[in-house]
């Protein structure tokens, strides 16, 4: 069985359009949380979460298969709660954004979603930033099997950067960030898992960085959360 594995898509749909796109024909989708926030299309990608419509092309959507189990991010939370104290100015922003428009349904959804889950019979877990924390920001330097529970596989997101350790007891990984990497890499990152073979493929992804930069404008957004984009940072 193959799983394509995302997280911390922030409202990036032209990225998360290219990942969808570039992705090999797996069994099954994950993602490791913070659908929104930052890019300005929270309403897009938290219905391509659902399974309620396509990304903007045609080839991503042989990748769509119903709703993609997803766990709630902080930048989840903080939509779905109105709550964007604590965040820095563009996280702000990007957060009041997301809850001034997205769907009562859809904040609704965002609201349910769980901090934990676990998925592939029993055999992998999703979390955002740490099994016992889901804020806790771990890096892969930071990976140990101590991590691990019952599953085999543990997913992670939050940091956006993009790594993986094997260990006897199991695999621990983080696929990076479709929508903002902060790894020095601007192109798009997710993963593919493959547990006949229990082996992880590290990708990237590249897509048109400058349509997002404008449509960061157009929304009013700060200029930074666009601009940023260019470095991977």
């Amino acid at each position: 069985m193959e799983v394509g594995v995302i997280a911390d898509v922030h409202g990036n749909l032209v990225a998360l359009d290219a990942v969808l796109g570039d992705m090999p024909d797996v069994d099954r989708l994950v993602c490791a949380g913070d659908v929104v926030g930052y890019n300005p299309w929270h309403a897009e990608c938290v219905a391509v979460m659902r399974g309620e419509t396509e990304p903007l092309g045609d080839e991503a959507a042989e990748t769509l298969s119903g709703e993609i189990p997803t766990v709630m991010g902080n930048h989840d939370r903080a939509v779905a709660f109105d709550q964007a104290y604590g965040f820095n100015r563009m996280a702000a922003a990007g957060v009041e954004h997301a809850h001034e428009t997205l769907s009562d349904d859809a904040l609704g959804w965002l609201t349910d979603l769980p901090e934990q889950r676990v998925v592939c019979d029993d055999r992998l877990k999703l979390v955002h930033g740490h099994p016992v924390d889901p804020d806790r920001y771990t890096y892969p330097e930071e990976y140990d099997s101590d991590m691990l529970g019952d599953e085999d596989v543990l997913v992670m997101g939050h940091t956006h950067v993009q790594g993986h350790a094997i260990f006897e007891e199991g695999l621990v990984m983080n696929p990076g960030s479709v929508g903002q990497p902060r790894d020095d890499d601007p192109r798009a990152a997710y993963a593919v898992l493959d547990f006949d073979e229990y082996t992880i493929e590290a990708r990237r992804v590249e897509y048109d960085v400058e349509r997002v930069v404008e449509a960061v404008a157009d929304a009013g957004l700060p200029e930074r959360i666009g601009a940023r984009l260019h470095s991977g940072q």
